[in-house]
């Protein structure tokens, strides 16, 4: 996915109310829009390198969105709206090795009343489910991890896969890791064991899990590594 817009670099000052972060330009500070209301634990630290999209809608009060953060050398992307733009966009130019040429890829499909998921894939009368998780946490210098806070949300996700499974659809779970550099990737169990457990459980029942690691710059972010899952 390309921005539209060149991005603009700055530092970061301080995130607060989960949607507001102060970012200094130079001489001057702004407010600007963030695009992700997790934890987003280890990213942001004071002085931290940030890239933002500039915006000229006047309907917006923010004139600035937060989509790149720099954090111990490694560029990360932290918009998850962004998140299913890069998979189907990877998905539409099969750089996905397990989910090439579909007859038709169809996003946000309901699967019962209370949960949809991120896209539905049609190849050969056989339909396939597919979330996707955006990956920001990195704890060392080559693995990043899943969740990085609790998430009771996930642990849905992966139950109702389950049961996708048992009603003859395949499922998929992606971690989408906005994170550079990275070669690994592995649930992080001690934040959130509910979801490691669950995690196993889904794996067991059929549920293919999938790593892939994208490619950052100012310009565009786009799937380029399928990763290692490390199992423990």
């Amino acid at each position: 996915m390309e921005f539209t817009k060149s991005l603009v670099k700055g530092k970061l000052i301080k995130r607060y109310k989960r949607f507001f972060t102060d970012i200094k330009l130079g001489k001057e500070i702004v407010t600007a829009h963030c695009p992700n209301t997790g934890s987003m634990k280890g990213l942001l630290d004071e002085g931290n390198e940030v890239y933002l999209l500039p915006n000229n809608d006047p309907k917006r009060k923010l004139k600035f969105g937060l989509e790149i953060i720099k954090s111990r050398k490694n560029l990360v992307g932290v918009n998850t709206h962004m998140a299913n733009k890069i998979v189907n966009h990877a998905i539409e130019n099969n750089l996905i090795k397990e989910l090439k040429n579909n007859d038709k890829i169809k996003p946000e499909v309901f699967f019962n009343k209370e949960t949809r998921f991120d896209f539905l894939l049609e190849k050969k009368n056989k339909k396939s489910f597919v979330e996707v998780k955006n990956v920001t946490l990195f704890r060392d210098k080559e693995t990043a991890e899943f969740p990085d806070a609790i998430t009771s949300r996930g642990s849905k996700h992966l139950l109702t896969l389950i049961d996708a499974i048992n009603k003859g659809y395949k499922g998929y779970l992606i971690f989408l890791v906005q994170i550079q550099n990275m070669k690994y990737f592995k649930i992080a169990k001690d934040i959130d064991e509910e979801y490691y457990k669950n995690y196993k459980k889904a794996k067991k029942a059929g549920v293919n899990f999938l790593a892939y690691r994208c490619d950052i710059s100012s310009k565009k972010i786009i799937i380029d590594k399928k990763l290692k899952i490390l199992d423990e």
